[in-house]
């Protein structure tokens, strides 16, 4: 089958490389496409512009745009204006593919003060961009009756180490209260899209993307301490989560069969401490 990757950053071209190696055409569109690997055909693209033609025997297509920066206009641009215009390239060409996936953000739930989240929980957090965000998926699901929403928590792995820097450099600090974070390893983010895309007949309209044990920050970061041999952080007034306090219950995804990787943060910060796999550009 042909995929077409919207937004072929780090995450979208490990997906493409997995989808290639299954012996599926994978094109990929960019601003820069010459960054891209061979096995991607890379076609220079802006989302917000007028699009390339799209292959008629498109079958995938995986929408996984990133903002440029934190603001309102940013995110409006790179997530809402993007694939509405997606959608309007898919009519203007005639295709019609077997499924769109959009790449979405656990950011849309906000505080649920610890409590669990489903995808049946209510996304209506008030940070402006993380209702950009959920309006972004209302547009693909409204406009597409072959939509499928993919919520992911942070990613972190090769080349993304935020809290594996803040401990090297002493910077880290472990909050006074429990503090809940939820993660995905950058290669099951990309696994998993690739499960829904090519193994789930008939997926849900919404999933939730984060592995299996969400955690309290200091536990991560003392962790981390350990690992790499130096004292536990000391324990101070650190700045809270940026999303909300929440736990991502992703059994919806695990029930289709997917199987993580890198169940807990413990295999996956391993990894990335042994420096395996790389981030692309």
């Amino acid at each position: 089958m042909t995929v077409l990757i919207a937004g072929c950053g780090d995450l979208g071209t490990e997906v493409g490389l997995r989808l290639a190696a299954r012996g599926e055409r994978v094109v990929g569109w960019r601003r820069s496409p010459g960054r891209l690997p061979a096995a991607i055909e890379g076609v220079a693209a802006d989302l917000t512009q007028d699009l390339p033609p799209i292959p008629a025997d498109t079958d995938v297509v995986v929408i996984a745009t990133a903002a440029g920066d934190r603001t309102e206009a940013a995110y409006r641009s790179a997530y809402v204006d993007a694939t509405r215009n997606i959608l309007s390239a898919l009519r203007r060409d005639g295709v019609t593919p077997r499924r769109i996936l959009f790449v979405s953000s656990t950011a849309v739930y906000g505080d649920f003060d610890g409590a669990f989240v489903t995808e049946e929980s209510p996304a209506e957090s008030t940070a402006p961009t993380a209702r950009l965000v959920r309006e972004a998926e209302q547009v693909l699901l409204e406009g597409s009756a072959h939509g499928t929403v993919l919520r992911l928590s942070g990613i972190y792995g090769p080349g993304r180490t935020r809290l594996i820097d803040q401990v090297r450099s002493g910077r880290a600090v472990l909050p006074p209260e429990p503090q809940w974070t939820n993660r995905i390893h950058r290669d099951d983010a990309a696994a998993a899209i690739v499960h829904l895309v090519t193994a789930v007949a008939s997926p849900a309209p919404i999933y939730l993307g984060s592995d299996e044990q969400p955690v309290d920050l200091g536990e991560v970061l003392g962790f981390l301490a350990a690992e790499l041999g130096l004292p536990d952080p000391p324990r101070g007034e650190a700045p809270s989560g940026r999303g909300g306090a929440r736990r991502v219950d992703s059994s919806l995804l695990r029930a289709t069969g997917f199987t993580f990787r890198y169940p807990t943060y413990r295999e996956g910060y391993r990894a990335v401490l042994a420096g395996q796999g790389a981030r692309h550009p």
